[in-house]
């Protein structure tokens, strides 16, 4: 006896764009998704300008501080050379 290859049902259709469940893609227009495309794009370029806004923020800060540290004598005389003999 020879076995079968036996099949448990009819085979199964390929998937077309009809039987996919809709998305939200589909069930908005097309005006809706280039206003939302446009304001994500708003977004970002918000969120990249305040970066950037930081950045330059931090670079201030630390160029005033290093701008201070300069004109402390203190600061000076700690983080300068200590072998003051090969100065006489």
């Amino acid at each position: 006896m020879s076995k079968k290859k036996g099949r448990s049902g009819p085979e199964a259709p390929a998937n077309t764009a009809a039987d996919k469940p809709a998305t939200l893609k589909d069930l908005l227009g097309e005006d809706t998704l280039a206003k939302l495309k446009a304001q994500a794009n708003e977004l970002k370029k918000e969120e990249e300008r305040r970066q950037e806004e930081a950045r330059i923020r931090k670079e201030e800060a630390r160029r005033a501080e290093q701008k201070r540290l300069e004109n402390d004598f203190e600061h000076l005389l700690n983080t300068s050379e200590q072998d003051w003999h090969k100065y006489k």
